[in-house]
């Protein structure tokens, strides 16, 4: 299946980073929060990614571009016929990555509905953002959005406190959707989405339409937006609070997800 990840926001949030390159390029040790979200979705075998590029897409486009000289050792042969040759070889070498230009300004549902077209004939693929990582069971929760049947099947997880709430009952249905209370209770939208095609259905022709506004609430009303709840780890990079939480987790070698 493939991947849509969201890119192009501006991360206001987390500006001491943001100002100089986009939140999906922020890193954790000395890979961008992207590459580990990528990394996971790989592990499980989803190797085709969609990036959803806008504020400094530029930046994403050149770390693919240039992607063998940001991680391997080299040998440069220099004169009339130059040459270089990449010492090391990678685990990323069968990944496709489309790098699609959805707008600085556009907002996340207009974004996804720009990328229909790089997903071919496939009726299912994945959707999530580029700025959040956790120990998600990709597999188990692709199963689970087969079995309950929903267009849209979203991961559920525990907040750090200031997401939009969800209300699921008994059988993993979303019943209601608000956004951004003030919780530290139930269920939030972590991403790692399942997603049938019919979505699309759902996105409107606006640039300044919210894929967590109208078209979820929409979802939600119809039965058609599912829930995988997800109990384990998952945390945002939204803060340099987290940002620096996320970099100690990983240097210390205890990362939860990381599952590679």
């Amino acid at each position: 299946m493939k991947v849509i990840i969201l890119c192009g926001g501006k991360g206001t949030r987390l500006r001491e980073e943001t100002e100089f390159r986009p939140k999906p390029m922020v890193p954790i040790g000395d890979r961008p929060i992207l590459w580990h979200i990528m990394k996971t979705y790989a592990h499980y075998g989803h190797k085709k990614f969609i990036l959803c590029l806008g504020y400094k897409g530029e930046m994403i486009k050149d770390y693919f571009r240039n992607y063998l000289w940001n991680i391997c050792d080299t040998t440069m042969l220099l004169g009339r016929t130059p040459a270089v040759q990449f010492h090391n070889r990678h685990d990323e070498e069968d990944w496709s990555v489309t790098l699609a230009d959805t707008g600085e300004n556009s907002m996340t549902a207009y974004r996804i509905r720009q990328v229909e077209k790089y997903l071919d004939r496939d009726e299912e693929f994945l959707l999530t953002y580029g700025d959040g990582v956790g120990s998600v069971d990709i597999p188990a929760s692709i199963e689970h959005h087969r079995k309950i049947g929903k267009t849209c099947t979203l991961t559920a997880v525990h907040p750090p406190g200031r997401f939009g709430e969800l209300g699921i009952d008994s059988d993993t249905t979303i019943r209601s959707f608000n956004e951004k209370p003030q919780t530290e209770s139930g269920y939030i939208n972590g991403g790692y989405m399942v997603c049938n095609r019919s979505l699309f259905k759902y996105l409107p022709d606006d640039p300044g339409m919210m894929f967590e506004q109208e078209p979820m609430k929409k979802l939600t009303e119809d039965g058609e937006l599912g829930a995988f709840k997800h109990d384990q780890f998952w945390q945002p990079m939204d803060t340099f609070q987290e940002f620096t939480m996320l970099n100690r987790l990983w240097e210390a070698g205890e990362a939860p997800w990381k599952v590679w």
